[in-house]
C-alpha cells in the first residue's frame, strides 16, 4: 500500500488530481483519511469531503465513470469494459481489490440538492471534525451551467448560514467544468464563483492517473 495514503476510492483520487491540476500546489499533498476524504498532511489546515450527485441507477453510475474517463461520446466496447472494470475494481474501497458485489454502493448517490443538504448537516454537527478550511467537492452527473452552479452555491450558503462549522469552498465538477465557489460571507455573488474548463484530454489524463494510483496501492 502506498505510504502517500492515496489508497482511497477512485473518485477521491480523481478529485485530488483535478484540484491539483487546475488550482495549483495547495492541493498537491492532500492525503486520504476518513472524515473528510481528503486532508492536508497535518490533519488541520484543509479538509475536503468528496461525493457524487446523480440519479440512483447503475446506468447513471456507469455513465459518470465514462464521462470522467473522457469517453464521451461512447468508446468501443472493449474500452468501455476496461474503464468499468478499473473503476469498479479499484474505485470503491480503500486500497483493496473488490468486484461487482460492491456495485450496490453506487445506488447510494443522491441528486445534487439532497447530497448538499446531507453534507452540510454533517459538517454542521462536527462529523468531519474541525479544520482551518473546509471544502465540499461534488461530482455532478448533470452538465451544469453557470446558473445551476450559482443556485447550488446559494443553496449551500443558505443551509449553513447559522452554522458554526461550515464549508468555505464548494467545488462542483461536471463533464466539462469545475466551478469553484467561495462561500465566505461578505462577497458579491458575481465574484464568488470561478469556472475552469476541463477538456476531454484532461479528463482522460486524470482518469489514467487515478487508475494508476489504485494499482500502486494494491
Amino acid at each position: 500500500m502506498s505510504t502517500r495514503e492515496f489508497d482511497t476510492c477512485f473518485f477521491e483520487q480523481y478529485a485530488q488530481i483535478t484540484l491539483s491540476a487546475l488550482l495549483g500546489r495547495e492541493f498537491d499533498d492532500l492525503v486520504n483519511r476518513d472524515r473528510p476524504d481528503l486532508q492536508s498532511p497535518d490533519g488541520r489546515t484543509l479538509g475536503i469531503e468528496v461525493t457524487r450527485a446523480m440519479e440512483q441507477s447503475k446506468d447513471a453510475a456507469e455513465q459518470m465513470l465514462l464521462d470522467v474517463a473522457g469517453q464521451t461520446p461512447p468508446p468501443r466496447d472493449a474500452e468501455i469494459e476496461q474503464i468499468l472494470e478499473n473503476g469498479y475494481a479499484f474505485g470503491l474501497q480503500q486500497g483493496k481489490y473488490i468486484g461487482v458485489k460492491e456495485l450496490a454502493y453506487w445506488s447510494m448517490a443522491l441528486p445534487l440538492r439532497n447530497i448538499i443538504e446531507s453534507k452540510v448537516a454533517k459538517v454542521g454537527n462536527g462529523f468531519y471534525g474541525r479544520f482551518d478550511k473546509m471544502g465540499l467537492f461534488v461530482f455532478s452527473r448533470e452538465n451544469l451551467g453557470a446558473t445551476e452552479a450559482l443556485k447550488a452555491m446559494n443553496f449551500t450558503m443558505s443551509l449553513q448560514q447559522y452554522l458554526d462549522n461550515r464549508y468555505d469552498r464548494l467545488y462542483l465538477a461536471d463533464v466539462d467544468d469545475l466551478f469553484v465557489c467561495n462561500l465566505d460571507d461578505g462577497l458579491k455573488e458575481s465574484s464568488r464563483m470561478l469556472r475552469y474548463r476541463i477538456s476531454q484530454d484532461q479528463r482522460r489524463d486524470f482518469y489514467q492517473e487515478a487508475v494508476r494510483r489504485q494499482y500502486d496501492c494494491i
